[in-house]
């Protein structure tokens, strides 16, 4: 677990310091999630390595938005009136996020049956 949680903040670190040193408009954790991304891609020796206690942190994920929940019941008085720009932008992120995750996960299954004839052959 520990070694993952390493991996994790190393990746993060690397993220964090591109974002900075390069004045990204990119937050340093999408970065380095990305540069996760590309590394199993291109050596997948550290996804038995990551992948139990990633799976373990999925499972959890939920908890994760507390605070954010917390922090915009605290502040309900100063979104009350925006109350439509939240609407409109929580509607179309959605709606992206969805679509999105759709034809990721129709490259993905295309991915691995391709890779899987592949392999039969």
């Amino acid at each position: 677990m520990l070694q993952t949680f390493a991996v994790l903040l190393m990746f993060q670190t690397i993220g964090e310091i591109l974002s900075y040193s390069l004045h990204l408009p990119i937050p340093g954790p999408v970065i380095g999630m990305v540069l996760l991304l590309l590394w199993l891609l291109a050596n997948e020796r550290l996804l038995p390595v990551i992948a139990p206690t990633s799976q373990e942190l999925l499972r959890h994920l939920s908890l994760l938005f507390v605070p954010a929940g917390v922090g915009i019941m605290a502040q309900a008085h100063t979104l009350s009136g925006q109350w439509l720009a939240i609407v409109v932008a929580l509607v179309v992120s959605t709606a992206l996020t969805i679509t999105v995750t759709a034809l990721v996960t129709q490259a993905l299954i295309r991915w691995q049956e391709k890779r899987r004839t592949e392999h039969a052959a």
